[in-house]
């Protein structure tokens, strides 16, 4: 039976009984019998908290204006699955991500697959078929026991590490970075982008003989009033255009991307002047992404949420400012909102589908704010009660979950308007 895609989604869904089943034995057995480990391109992997949706979006653009075919493999998507599976670009089209799963339930047998292991092995079927010359690939989530770790990286990069995920990944930082730091491989180069790294990953990374590569160590970057400086043990590159996305987190990832392609240069040279023409061409829908007076970004955790509170900083988001808030049932609540104090001046709180969602008068507990804040069931009703706080002249801030900005993003259509 031919299904369509919306059908082959919800039929995965229901497939395994788990949501999130980490572990490498089912994919790699199924990804054998695809013949998916045989003849990989040169991969680029990338895990973190924060910052790796971005960082592969960037790596992937280098590679494409460097005249490379390139796959691209991202999660979550925000309006469109197809979002999750670029080839030069462009989304993988209905009809090929049919092909791929087809190809793959032709292989499962009885092996149970999750809805994201699916979809990793239906990107990497796509990539052969289109025969890429470089993959990057996002992981979904930790490093060690994800999908995306079938797959022996030709080069590592860690973004960051923040506590988020601790269900699975463990309590603290160092737990965390030691299921990132799963990704790292024998002799390959390591890129690790966060500023405070915790000793897990150095730990990882000598045990299993990584070639480890740490911000403002082995290389590191200086913020210009037009850019910025990036400098390695190879050289430095000075006054590079900033990333098309703002904010000093936003240039701590283009300069553990710039490590991980430097690091890769004698597989896919990359001219310098191919760099600086992809850098301000980054555009990634739900990072702080401006559309008039709305500000849309996807964090969810307290790291993002204090890189947020660095953009609500900066000049051109006029007061009074509504931020507009819905969250998972998972996330720090009351860590999120404080670190975004004194960004906003009114809260409405808006409810996610359950059962990962909150509904706004649980959210509302949970932060601990009542008083003075709207609680909406939905999103049309929360950015009509954040326009009358806002009124004409006013700023709208949307975040709290890929969820909250996803229902969102449909509902706002031109610079004033929703």
């Amino acid at each position: 039976m031919t299904r369509s895609l919306d059908e082959w989604l919800q039929w995965q869904e229901r497939l395994h009984p788990q949501a999130i089943d980490l572990g490498l034995d089912r994919v790699r057995a199924v990804a054998a019998r695809l013949g998916l480990p045989d003849a990989q391109p040169v991969t680029l992997t990338i895990a973190g908290t924060n910052g790796k949706g971005s960082s592969a979006h960037l790596a992937a653009l280098i590679y494409r204006e460097a005249g490379y075919r390139v796959g691209l493999y991202t999660s979550p998507h925000l309006l469109r699955y197809n979002e999750r599976v670029r080839i030069d670009g462009q989304v993988a089209d209905d009809a090929a991500l049919c092909r791929a799963f087809e190809a793959i339930e032709a292989q499962r047998g009885d092996i149970r697959l999750t809805y994201f292991e699916f979809g990793t092995l239906a990107a990497l079927w796509l990539f052969r078929e289109a025969a890429v010359d470089v993959q990057v690939l996002e992981v979904g989530l930790g490093g060690r026991l994800d999908a995306v770790n079938l797959v022996n990286a030709d080069a590592a990069l860690i973004t960051s590490i923040g506590i988020d995920h601790t269900d699975w990944l463990g309590p603290n930082r160092d737990s965390i970075a030691r299921e990132k730091a799963g990704i790292f491989r024998p002799e390959r180069p390591a890129i690790v982008a966060e500023p405070e790294p915790p000793p897990a990953l150095t730990e990882v990374a000598s045990a299993c003989g990584a070639r480890l590569q740490r911000l403002g160590v082995d290389f590191g970057f200086e913020p210009r009033p037009a850019g910025f400086d990036w400098w390695s043990a190879q050289g430095r590159l000075s006054e590079l255009p900033s990333p098309g996305l703002s904010g000093l987190a936003q240039l701590r990832n283009a300069a553990g991307v710039l490590a991980a392609v430097e690091a890769l240069q004698r597989r896919c040279a990359v001219p310098e002047d191919r760099l600086r023409r992809a850098l301000p061409q980054l555009r990634l829908p739900g990072r702080c992404e401006r559309r008039g007076r709305f500000l849309l970004d996807v964090a969810h955790n307290e790291q993002a949420a204090q890189v947020l509170a660095e953009a609500l900083r900066q000049p051109g988001l006029p007061g009074p400012r509504v931020l507009v808030l819905g969250m998972l049932a998972d996330k720090p609540h009351a860590a999120f909102l404080a670190a975004l104090a004194g960004g906003f001046d009114s809260l409405v709180l808006v409810g996610l589908p359950r059962p990962r969602g909150l509904d706004a008068a649980t959210l509302a507990e949970r932060i601990g704010r009542q008083d003075g804040v709207r609680c909406c069931d939905n999103m049309p009703a929360a950015l009509t009660a954040a326009r009358e706080l806002a009124g004409d002249d006013g700023s709208i801030i949307v975040s709290g979950s890929f969820l909250t900005v996803a229902a969102a993003a449909p509902l706002i259509h031109d610079a004033g308007s929703c």
